[in-house]
């Protein structure tokens, strides 16, 4: 059966929302015209080193319309959505948790050392993305 028998179209959109979401976020934490352009090859390196399932879900299908206008926009769709896809992950392919998680953070950390090292914004919003990522108390 493959991923696309099983996952949703949303289910997946949820997945690359989470995962590309989390990117833009580190990347907004500092941004900077020249960073930009460092944080997206350092991205699209981990993403394209995803497996199974989760590489199925962030290349299959439309790319998630995340808003643009403030960080704390750009958190409200990306947090939520990192958790949900955590859920989805652990009800419908429970071996790939620990993939997905592990992409997104090294993604996003990629992104963080990219330009000039990592910023204590930087930092901080991974913190926050690595907080949506984990077990529910």
């Amino acid at each position: 059966m493959t991923m696309e028998q099983w996952l949703t179209d949303e289910e997946r959109l949820t997945l690359k929302t989470g995962a590309f979401g989390a990117v833009f976020l580190v990347s907004n934490a500092d941004p900077g015209v020249f960073a930009l352009i460092r944080e997206s090859f350092a991205a699209s390196g981990v993403m394209s080193e995803a497996s199974g399932p989760v590489r199925e879900a962030l290349t299959v299908g439309p790319l998630p319309k995340l808003p643009r206008d403030s960080v704390p926009e750009i958190e409200a769709v990306v947090l939520p959505a990192l958790r949900r896809a955590v859920e989805i992950l652990r009800e419908k392919a429970p071996g790939d948790v620990a993939g997905y998680r592990s992409l997104v953070l090294a993604a996003a950390e990629q992104v963080a050392r990219a330009d000039r090292g990592v910023a204590s914004a930087e930092a901080e919003m991974i913190d926050r993305i690595r907080g949506a990522l984990a077990e529910p108390a």
